[in-house]
């Protein structure tokens, strides 16, 4: 979907907390608007990426996102800076992705073929050809999945959380 290298997210977004975020969330949890502008740039294209691995919708994706935003704004003073914001984040977009999904006007659609990521630029005609065909049986394996175990694998091998961490996300065993 974005280039290799294109996600504007520090190195220690997955792990322990970058002070340098822990200092922009301090900012913003004292109502700097320009300090969470800064987190959502940081994390927006990762939140979407969350969204829409679950969702299958650009369109959807991007309200997904921008309601992840607006409630994690609404929630920022309870947010403990000693956790990092990634992984929570993507908790939120992802439990609104699934609820999305679950409600009665979802009409889930398969992404046309032109809407699909592009191939890395530097692999070749065979590797690209390779990666397409690869993300071909990646999304008709989501696409039977519930919303639920969509949910379940994209914190999972997208988002690296643990398994414990998945169950508080969602609310599940």
């Amino acid at each position: 979907m974005f280039p290799p290298g294109s996600d504007d997210i520090t190195p220690h977004a997955r792990g322990a907390v970058d002070p340098g975020e822990a200092d922009l969330l301090a900012k913003a949890q004292r109502g700097n608007l320009f300090a969470f502008e800064e987190i959502v740039r940081r994390y927006q294209r990762r939140v979407y990426g969350t969204a829409l691995r679950i969702v299958r919708r650009h369109d959807v994706a991007d309200d997904v996102v921008q309601d992840a935003f607006l409630r994690a704004y609404q929630a920022l003073e309870r947010f403990d800076r000693q956790r990092p914001f990634g992984p929570w984040i993507c908790r939120i977009a992802a439990n609104l992705a699934v609820n999305h999904v679950r409600s009665p006007e979802s009409r889930e659609e398969a992404l046309p073929e032109s809407l699909a990521e592009a191939p890395a630029p530097d692999q070749g005609p065979l590797g690209g050809v390779l990666e397409s065909e690869g993300r071909e049986v990646l999304d008709r394996a989501m696409d039977r999945l519930s919303p639920e175990q969509r949910a379940v694998f994209v914190l999972r091998v997208f988002e690296e959380l643990s398994y414990q961490e998945i169950a508080e996300a969602l609310g599940i065993s």
